[in-house]
């Protein structure tokens, strides 16, 4: 099975991103929205961030509005509610679909590398995967757990 780092995705900028740039670093990787429950964790998912980036990680941001449309803005909107809010510095990239024909690849290699409760489908925002150096899906992580409860398994990658 390919590594992340073959797909490649376009940033909130518009910029075409290949995931190469960010090989040999641990990874979080999280469909988002900005009018969700879990909202709140952008702050969490913030301070992993800003925390284990000197050592090789980072968090990737992906909008998602397949789940009760809660990320309707556009890029710029996206942008300014992540900045203002949550002060967020990690990569943010443009919406995708996580789910159904229209799903980013990067998504589809995802769920099929480690499916959930729902098999092949992501329930809802938030959900998240941990990726090692190599671009191995190693961890997925349920819409309700915390940034917070991830933190030992980030750090014994790093």
């Amino acid at each position: 099975m390919p590594g992340i780092h073959e797909f490649s995705a376009k940033s909130l900028a518009g910029e075409q991103v290949p995931l190469k740039r960010f090989e040999g670093q641990v990874l979080l990787i999280v469909n988002t929205a900005s009018g969700c429950g879990f909202t709140p964790q952008y702050k969490g998912l913030e301070q992993l961030h800003r925390d284990f980036s000197p050592r090789g990680f980072a968090v990737l941001g992906f909008p998602c509005n397949q789940f009760g449309g809660q990320e309707p803005g556009d890029a710029k909107a996206i942008e300014a509610f992540c900045e203002t809010r949550y002060a967020v510095t990690f990569p943010m990239f443009d919406k995708v679909d996580v789910n159904g024909s229209q799903a980013h690849p990067l998504f589809e290699h995802l769920k099929n590398a480690k499916s959930g409760l729902l098999g092949l489908s992501i329930k809802w925002n938030f959900t998240k995967f941990l990726v090692d150096r190599s671009g191995r899906v190693v961890g997925r992580y349920a819409p309700t757990a915390t940034p917070e409860s991830i933190r030992k398994d980030i750090e014994a990658l790093l």
